[in-house]
């Protein structure tokens, strides 16, 4: 259950903390004092869309926390599920902040996590019934949905559900099979082509990379060549002219005669022996040296061709290969098109029957639920000062779909004698808002939600209606906490704990209160409700009987 609601700076709310209690909670004000913002509260804790319009202007960020005490074992299962530790005395603390900026961020049992895992959490904790979720039932689509809650298990529908999308895979299948045998051509065509492109070109992989440094040894080649002729011709000189090696030779001859110049001469054969060296090196090299310009054609060409392909197939080698044998098993795919086709066909054939077989199955068991429901909704109507009406659920059989070949609509009949009819065209406000109310009732029983909301379930009712509406929201509220935003004095009357949200102006801001009331206070608000403005003595009396009625009685004849 919700134990503890803090809100700051939502809307109005500058802070505020509301300690609810089991059984039935009511909350209470004059219109615009800030009720829906705390329904809003709790719908942003529960992880639903949020805005940076519910933040209070001028504050820099919103915070909501909530604290949730005996917490189901499936809410913890929840929990694990999501990769976190859920606490071992059933406690839950979810948090969440939204910034002016509108961004937001959640966190649960003080670890981070996403607004869907926050919403995950959410469904299984709180279910709120707003004051425009009646105009569902005017939706015949949902009908069924309410059907299937009352199930005593999934087990049917989901066994359909595994067969139906297992016979969409197949007929997804035959569809592409059969498409227009023109159009198989052309792409059998293509990929033919493209497949001996790829199988002609041989790409071997790392080639880019190897004919890249190939083609910068070549592009050097040139200049090292050069480089190694002028060493060459420097050294060795010709016939014009004698080089190094003949200057040297020249000037060890001249020095040589002279005992005293014998170091020099010596020098200088040593040098011209080094620079004999160095010519032979390098006219060595010359006669070894690779640079054939046919070669480095080749490469530009080769890769030219393989810069085009990657154009068209991918940016690497390997990529290109993968795109090579892709294409061949989509060539495989569609010679061997008419031998899958047969084995499809037949395929197609058998699931169709299972699944005609499994919503048949589930059909049944629907129509059982909904004989259920028709009597469970015409009792609790009938409670609701709705006697003699007549509730209905039609089915109907409509194309095969992901929850079966059923539509289903609600019809009502709220005068002996005439025939059921949808409920968009006979039911009022206040009817569809009771409607719902027997729904909910029912469907209390099945959900393990451990808090039920109701905003403002007593629209379009008043006097004995929302008297039995209390009566009712306090009998659920026995087995499942009840949290309750109302109008009806009657309603309000009957809650164990009751909170007055006040708007007051202080200076020129306004600022909205939630307060707990005690019986004094509650006897006021409900005078209030009652009676407008002016709150008589003999208001302020009946209220105060209405407490004690309420305090004294019993929900045991719900």
């Amino acid at each position: 259950m919700l134990k503890v609601l803090e809100i700051e700076n939502i809307a109005v709310i500058e802070k505020a903390a509301v300690q609810f209690d089991t059984g039935l909670n009511v909350l209470t004000g004059e219109t615009g004092a800030g009720k829906s913002i705390v329904v809003d509260a709790i719908n942003a804790i529960l992880g639903e869309r949020t805005s940076r319009e519910l933040v209070r202007h001028g504050a820099p960020q919103a915070v909501v926390r909530a604290f949730f005490e005996g917490v189901d074992p499936a809410v913890q299962a929840v929990i694990g599920n999501l990769g976190l530790e859920p606490e071992a005395d059933g406690s839950l603390v979810l948090y969440r902040r939204i910034s002016a900026e509108g961004k937001s961020s959640c966190k649960i049992n003080g670890a981070p996590c996403t607004v869907t895992m926050l919403r995950a959490v959410g469904n299984a904790l709180v279910n709120i019934h707003g004051q425009h979720d009646s105009q569902t039932l005017l939706d015949p689509e949902a009908h069924v949905h309410f059907v299937d809650m009352l199930a005593e298990s999934d087990r049917t529908l989901t066994a359909y559900q595994s067969v139906f999308h297992q016979f969409l895979s197949v007929r997804r299948r035959l569809k592409a099979l059969t498409a227009d045998e023109e159009d198989k051509e052309n792409k059998l065509d293509l990929l033919n082509y493209q497949i001996k492109e790829l199988e002609d070109a041989d790409i071997q992989i790392g080639e880019t990379e190897r004919l890249n440094a190939r083609r910068t040894e070549l592009s050097e080649a040139e200049a090292v060549r050069a480089a190694l002729q002028d060493v060459a011709y420097t050294m060795g000189g010709d016939e014009e002219f004698s080089g190094v090696c003949g200057y040297l030779r020249a000037l060890a001859a001249k020095t040589a005669p002279y005992s005293s110049l014998q170091s020099i001469s010596e020098q200088l054969y040593a040098l011209c022996d080094s620079a004999e060296t160095c010519k032979d090196d390098a006219e060595q090299k010359l006669e070894t040296l690779d640079a054939d310009p046919e070669e480095q054609a080749q490469i530009e060409e080769r890769l030219d061709q393989l810069y085009r392909l990657s154009l068209k197939y991918g940016a690497t080698e390997q990529e290109m290969l993968d795109k090579l044998d892709e294409m061949r098993a989509q060539r495989e795919e569609i010679l061997f098109a008419d031998r899958e086709l047969e084995t499809l066909s037949k395929s197609y054939d058998d699931l169709l029957l299972q699944v005609q077989a499994a919503a048949e199955n589930l059909t049944g068991e629907r129509k059982q639920v909904a004989a259920k429901l028709e009597k469970e909704v015409c009792r609790e109507l009938a409670y609701l000062d709705m006697p003699g009406i007549r509730f209905v659920v039609d089915f109907g059989k409509g194309k095969l779909s992901s929850i079966g070949q059923d539509t289903v609509q609600f019809l009502i009949s709220t005068n002996p004698g005439e025939p059921p009819k949808p409920l968009a065209k006979i039911a009022s406000g206040g009817e569809l808002s009771r409607i719902m109310l027997a729904i909910k009732t029912i469907l209390a029983h099945k959900d393990t939600v451990g808090t039920l909301i109701f905003d403002e379930i007593d629209t379009g009712v008043s006097g004995r209606a929302s008297q039995k509406i209390g009566l009712k929201l306090r009998a659920v509220a026995e087995d499942t906490q009840v949290i309750c935003v109302t109008h009806s004095a009657q309603i309000a009357s009957l809650a164990g704990a009751h909170f007055l949200i006040q708007k007051q102006v202080k200076g020129e801001r306004t600022y909205t209160q939630v307060q707990r009331l005690d019986f004094d206070g509650r006897a006021r608000e409900l005078a209030r409700i009652m009676g407008g403005l002016e709150i008589t003595p003999a208001l302020l009396s009946t209220a105060e009987e209405m407490l004690r009625t309420a305090r004294e009685g019993s929900s045991q004849w719900v």
